[in-house]
């Protein structure tokens, strides 16, 4: 028997409303298209630690991880780079920032794209919203995921499949897709990074 429900939270990419597809209008709608645009380009999740040109230096676009996603998508919108604002930050305030690798100072090979980093970098920028805001186009997402509470961000896109459920842009394990959240996944952080104020 036709399972419609299964289809539908198996192929949220399928179920986009037409307007999701219509041209950008304001600077979250331009940032989940840059982000869309990884898709079926960024097709590896590679977490290797890989010495990078800095400042605007980037992991071969065939491969990276969920942070990689977001970075990318900045850059390609906003020419915004977050490897030299999050080295910057980082280098004037170390302390403030995780110390769960050991690190005695940044290092703008990966401190970028490392999710905790990311999101000491969203709340000291002002972006961090309060629980239970809604999400909308542009929006990152920070995530625990089960098991191990491993952390992850995702670009909301601000549009729902039929079962109601989120769409979102990330790099969870397969490269850049368009998919729903993992439901076990528990919610961590939400922000807003205006790239006029960033």
């Amino acid at each position: 028997m036709f399972d419609r429900r299964a289809l539908l939270a198996a192929s949220p990419a399928l179920f986009l409303p037409a307007v999701a597809l219509a041209a950008p209008t304001d600077w979250g709608e331009k940032l989940v298209a840059a982000a869309r645009g990884q898709i079926g380009r960024t097709v590896v999740y590679d977490p290797t630690y890989v010495r990078l040109a800095y400042p605007g230096g980037d992991v071969p676009i065939e491969r990276g991880v969920c942070s990689d996603v977001v970075i990318r998508a900045y850059r390609t919108a906003f020419g915004l780079d977050l490897q030299e604002k999050v080295h910057r930050d980082m280098a004037a305030n170390f302390g403030a920032y995780p110390h769960t690798w050991g690190l005695r100072g940044p290092d703008s090979n990966i401190d970028h794209r490392r999710v905790p980093n990311l999101e000491v970098f969203l709340r000291r920028k002002g972006a961090q919203l309060p629980p239970g805001t809604p999400w909308k186009a542009g929006d990152l997402i920070t995530q625990r995921l089960l098991p191990g509470r491993y952390s992850h961000i995702l670009i909301a896109t601000g549009r729902r499949n039929l079962l109601g459920q989120e769409i979102i842009v990330q790099n969870n394990g397969a490269g850049a897709r368009l998919e729903t959240p993992q439901a076990a996944a528990e919610l961590f952080g939400h922000y807003r990074l205006d790239p006029r104020k960033a």
